[in-house]
């Protein structure tokens, strides 16, 4: 049995449960073992990109010691993959973020898999989060992931590159312009007519759901949700 960690990350712990669970119904289905450590807290991506560097070098910290027993650390979270990848080199020294995997890099590049064999009969819409799309690299691997399922018909989203305004404290420091750019990622993903809006970071559908809500629009939903289903 091949063994690897789940990171389920705040705002799916608070808000977005779901998520990480579907994580853990995918990797048990391709045979891991699945361990969630309990001691698990943020990584720091709040509190670093806020100046605080001090605060996020101590969650960083964290994160090591509760992490460093494990090869391969998964997470349905491109920023906070990102920030373990990208920021904990220069807060803490530490390599850690090069065994910390955003779900579909996991499946792709280190199972070796795409279709994962679930299927979900619904027309879905993708939106590339930007962490994932500029830091992590994730390229087309949620799509291949998503193109794989059973009964689902993909829809093209209209400037799937552009940000959907969320960023973070961004959106609270410059929310006119963050408000200006949602509407921009709303009114493209209602015009493709997909029943659901798909993405890597429930904090950016949470943005983004927030704003369909007001003017109508697919339903958000996390990929790994898609690609738990088997319904």
């Amino acid at each position: 049995m091949k063994r690897v960690a789940l990171f389920i990350t705040c705002v799916n712990d608070a808000l977005f449960p779901e998520a990480p669970k579907a994580v853990v119904r995918i990797l048990e289905r391709l045979g891991y073992e699945v361990d969630f450590p309990a001691a698990q807290t943020c990584c720091g991506q709040m509190h670093a990109n806020s100046g605080y560097k001090n605060d996020a070098a101590r969650l960083a910290r964290s994160f090591d010691e509760v992490f460093g027993g494990y090869d391969a650390i998964v997470t349905p979270s491109g920023s906070c993959a990102a920030m373990a990848r990208d920021q904990y080199p220069h807060l803490t020294g530490s390599d850690i973020g090069q065994r910390v995997h955003e779900l579909a890099e996991f499946l792709v590049d280190v199972a070796g898999v795409e279709d994962v064999g679930a299927h979900f009969p619904h027309s879905v819409t993708y939106h590339p989060t930007c962490h994932g799309t500029r830091a992590l690299g994730l390229g087309d691997k949620p799509l291949r992931l998503l193109r794989a399922v059973g009964g689902i018909d993909l829809v093209d989203l209209p400037a799937a590159d552009q940000c959907c305004g969320f960023g973070g404290t961004f959106a609270l420091k410059n929310s006119e312009v963050s408000s200006a750019m949602l509407a921009d990622k709303c009114r493209n993903a209602a015009a493709t007519g997909a029943e659901y809006l798909a993405a890597a970071d429930n904090s950016c559908l949470t943005h983004i759901g927030g704003g369909i809500s007001r003017s109508g629009g697919p339903k958000p939903i996390h990929y790994a949700e898609i690609l738990a289903s088997t319904a």
